[in-house]
Formats: C-alpha cells, structure tokens, sequence
C-alpha cells in the first residue's frame, strides 16, 4: 500500500513580529489590539494615519478635508525613478493620496479639528500638499473657533523631491499657526516616534501643550549627523521624549492607550 505525504501546513507570513526594544517576538494581532504597543516592554510600534484617527476620535465622527489636493513635480526631479512615479508607489502602498490627513471630528463629545503625518508616505516628508493640507486646517480650526490637534510622525523633513516649494511650508504652517494663537486658539501637539527635520522645526513644536509618546524620536537633525558637525559627545537619549521632558521642551509623556482621555481632559481644562 503506497503512502501519500501531507504537504506541510507553512505559517502564514506577517503573523509575528518582533519588537525592536526587548526583541520579543509578539503575535501581530495582539499587538494591533494593544493600540501597536509591545505586551512586555510597551514599545509603541508605527501606527498609520488611519489607525489613529480611530484611537482617538469618536467612532464614525471624522470627516476628511482637502482630499483632491494632489503633489505636482515642479522640478522634474528624478533619483532612481522619477517623482510622480514615486508618488504613485507610495500612494498605492498606504492607501494615501498623501503623507497628511486633515479633517474635523470628535473626542468624546468634543468638536476638534485634526491632522496627523504618516511616516509610511515618504517618511512624513513635508512636501507642498502636507503642507497645504496642514495650513487650511489651521486656518479652519481658526475659522470655525475649535480647538486644533496635530499628531507629528515625521522622519523626512522638507521634501527635496519638491525642492523651495517644499521648505517654504515650514514657514507657511507656522505663519497659519501664529494667526490662529492671536484668535486665542488651543493648539495640542502630539510627538510620536518620529518627529525629525522639518516636522520638528516647525508646527511639531509649536503647541500650546506639547504631549509626547513614550521612547518617542524627537530633534532636527540625527545623532551621527550632530557628531559629524560639533564633534562633542552628546548625553544619553537626548533626543527621546523623555529627556525632553526632564528639561522642559514638552509638557507630557502620555502612553497611547491614555492619550484620547488626555486630549478630553485638557480641552475640558483650558474651556475649550
């Protein structure tokens, strides 16, 4: 009697992760259900625009703006593809038109507007649209008298693909920001893992009340690139949420599981 082999039932791929704190290997499920937070460590892993906008706001409460706003190439710029074909990978990877998401919504009953960065769309770089996106909804949070929130999770700072067109939106957002804290405006900036370059020189670190997610990446420039210029040894971590804290650049490290009740709580506070 011939005997037939089962073939063998493989593992579907993507089911573990592994942290890159305390190394873990986690089951992706559970760590999706923890808000992306590590069971054992509490590293709080990248989590997408969209994945946000449902931790914090009330369900079915977020109502998207400016989405036909769309990048242009205004220099021809090529590197190992040219930039509209980049645009469309990303596009087709995230499932965004672009590495900002605006729109007004609720957290627990309260009227905010909010924007987020999203890290997977070319690092969060702030190209002509992030930072369109993010001026008119400063402008509208001004408009309609409600109290503002951005959630920073950039790593690529000014766009270089856009060239001037994509530095000058860091003067553009803060200039809409000014406006809105002379209309006495709440404006709450939340830092998270990471918030580099152009992000962080600009609107990341203008807010009324700076929150900040634990072990979070926070500066302009990088480690090795500050070495290379200052040749000075620089203290430990000096550039996680923590340390900041510790000498005054942000006013809080709220883990991402508290973070909604906190933005309630300090909207209820300052009566806004």
């Amino acid at each position: 009697m011939a005997l037939t082999r089962r073939p063998k039932r493989g593992i579907p791929a993507g089911l573990w992760i592994r942290c890159p704190s305390c190394k873990a290997t986690l089951f992706r499920k559970e760590v999706e259900e923890r808000l992306h937070v590590c069971p054992e460590c509490d590293w709080h892993f990248y989590m997408s625009a969209r994945d946000r906008i449902r931790s914090l706001l009330d369900p079915d409460s977020f109502e998207e703006w400016f989405t036909d706003l769309r990048s242009c190439d205004p220099i021809g710029f090529v590197d190992r593809m040219p930039y509209p074909e980049r645009l469309q990978k990303e596009q087709e990877k995230t499932g965004l038109t672009e590495a900002a998401v605006v729109g007004r919504g609720y957290i627990r009953g309260r009227p905010v507007v909010l924007g987020i960065t999203d890290f997977a769309f070319m690092a969060g770089s702030m190209g002509s649209v992030v930072g369109e996106k993010l001026t008119r909804a400063v402008e509208e949070a001004t408009r309609l008298r409600l109290p503002l929130i951005i959630v920073s999770g950039s790593g690529g700072g000014a766009r270089m693909q856009e060239g001037i067109l994509s530095l000058m939106q860091m003067a553009k957002v803060s200039a809409a920001l000014a406006r809105y804290d002379q209309a006495n405006g709440l404006y709450i900036s939340v830092l998270t893992n990471p918030t580099m370059g152009g992000a962080a020189a600009s609107f990341a670190n203008l807010g009324d009340i700076i929150l900040a997610e634990p072990k979070a990446l926070i500066g302009f420039a990088g480690q090795r690139t500050i070495w290379a210029t200052v040749r000075l040894e620089l203290p430990e971590g000096f550039q996680t949420s923590e340390f900041l804290l510790q000498h005054g650049f942000i006013d809080r490290v709220v883990h991402r599981k508290d973070l909604r009740a906190e933005l309630a709580r300090l909207i209820d506070y300052c009566g806004k």
